[in-house]
């Protein structure tokens, strides 16, 4: 089967059609883009965890589409070039080197919710001691949110 066009010109960073079309919901009500919207800008994460847990969820989901529209907004949120290239690669959360304190939990929790859905306490208990009730939803709905996105992104075959 052939891919959908993204109309994103081979992942420049671009927000091409099909991705418009994500979050704007198939019926046009725009809900997904609420949702994204939200989750992207109105949240108190910094942008560099948002997008780390977008790029992991992109290579855990194997949506290079996403993972390349998402590279430029890690950049500029402060996450180095060399972080970005380790997680292209899909390296164990903890063999990721240069993250900030905090970071390889977040990487866990991505990983837990991606794969396996239940996060174990275990996991959950770092970064309870690190985030606000308010802030441990919003890296739960980050991971949700692009997993849905990146799911939607590679059923259509975007960017394979």
């Amino acid at each position: 089967m052939g891919g959908v066009d993204g109309g994103g010109g081979g992942g420049g960073g671009g927000m091409g059609r099909l991705y418009r079309g994500v979050v704007n919901g198939a019926g046009g009500g725009g809900g997904g883009g609420a949702m994204l919207t939200a989750i992207r800008l109105n949240t108190s994460l910094s942008p560099r965890v948002r997008e780390l847990i977008i790029l992991r969820v992109a290579t855990l989901n194997n949506a290079p589409y996403e993972f390349d529209a998402h590279v430029p907004h890690a950049l500029a949120a402060g996450m180095p070039q060399g972080v970005v290239d380790q997680l292209r690669g899909g390296p164990q959360a903890d063999a990721v080197q240069g993250l900030e304190a905090g970071e390889a939990d977040v990487l866990a929790l991505t990983d837990a919710m991606t794969r396996d859905i239940e996060v174990p306490d275990a996991l959950f208990a770092p970064l309870r001691s690190r985030y606000n009730d308010q802030e441990l939803v919003e890296l739960a709905a980050t991971v949700a949110a692009y997993n849905m996105v990146s799911r939607f992104l590679v059923a259509l075959r975007v960017g394979h």
